[in-house]
């Protein structure tokens, strides 16, 4: 960026203060936050005259008021699909480790106290054979279901739009019009659509009381989608039997009780984290920059409908 464009770059991952990012947005033409940084209705109206792109690093855009940006005709763009094979890795990653008890295995070891292998220790569930329902299947929906049918997996979904027949015969894919029917029937539940206004607490406590005591809930999206706090209640009572998360309700802060619990696999947002990713991500950053300051529309806008 800084061979192509006058820069001003922050040089550590801290996220911004609000009267950071109120300072970065009043005298620049083009701003890039990161999912970190929460771009609201506040931050917005501290802009410049001279902000007209807000180009997110990164694909999700929740943390972005884009109502509030369109009415100050500002652009947004983002970076969909460069994370896509990294979240559906973790995803799977997740999906194998939670019902075979790898964190609690691993934990273990490091503990000193393993005695042997035994007959009866630290059994956990196949995952072969098992049903899987995927809510959301985008790109990285999409992604987990073919890793997932690698394994033996059934997969079965919910999604705003049904698939194409090819792809669901390619897939072996069942859709179900009801996330309430798929929720009650999976063995495991993983979450892949974006969290909006619409999505927030999908997974309701209802929802939640609805799954199989055998369940297993795994979520790499975003932490709103689901009740967190339903959902700790059915992971100590055992009302489901685990849950694999990489992100949370209140991001940094993780709640105590999730904390304290053996049948819950806690990773620290690693969804994109690759380096891989990361690149991939910043060089459709700068793509979407520079078709702007060519007088074109960025190729990954998210807001429709400019004049």
């Amino acid at each position: 960026m800084a061979e192509l464009f006058d820069v001003a770059l922050s040089a550590h991952d801290d996220a911004f203060t609000t009267e950071q990012l109120k300072k970065a947005v009043t005298d620049c033409d083009v701003f890039v936050p990161t999912v970190t940084d929460n771009i609201d209705a506040e931050i917005i109206a501290a802009a410049g005259e001279r902000l007209k792109l807000i180009a997110n690093f990164g694909a999700g855009v929740d943390h972005i008021d884009l109502a509030a940006a369109r009415a100050k005709g500002i652009m947004v763009s983002n970076t969909p699909g460069v994370f896509t094979e990294d979240t559906a890795d973790m995803t799977m990653a997740l999906i194998l480790s939670v019902p075979r008890r790898l964190a609690e295995g691993e934990k273990l070891m490091r503990s000193g106290k393993w005695e042997g292998w035994a007959p009866s220790t630290m059994l956990g569930h196949r995952v072969g054979g098992k049903l899987l329902g995927i809510v959301g299947m985008g790109r990285i929906g999409l992604a987990v279901a073919r890793r997932a049918r690698a394994f033996g997996l059934s997969i079965h979904y919910h999604n705003r739009k049904r698939l194409p027949a090819a792809i669901e015969e390619e897939l072996g894919a069942s859709y179900h019009a009801s996330i309430d029917t798929l929720l009650r029937i999976s063995d495991i539940v993983t979450i892949h659509c974006p969290h909006t206004s619409e999505t927030h607490e999908l997974v309701s406590a209802t929802r939640i009381a609805a799954m199989k005591p055998t369940a297993y809930l795994i979520n790499t999206a975003r932490g709103e989608i689901v009740d967190e706090k339903a959902l700790v209640t059915a992971l100590q009572t055992r009302r489901i039997a685990g849950a694999g998360l990489d992100v949370y309700t209140h991001e940094p802060a993780v709640d105590p009780a999730l904390l304290a619990l053996e049948n819950v696999v806690l990773l620290p947002h690693l969804g994109s984290a690759t380096i891989e990713g990361r690149e991939a991500s910043g060089e459709k950053v700068i793509a979407n920059i520079r078709a702007w300051c060519d007088g074109h529309r960025p190729p990954d806008q998210v807001l429709e409908g400019w004049a």
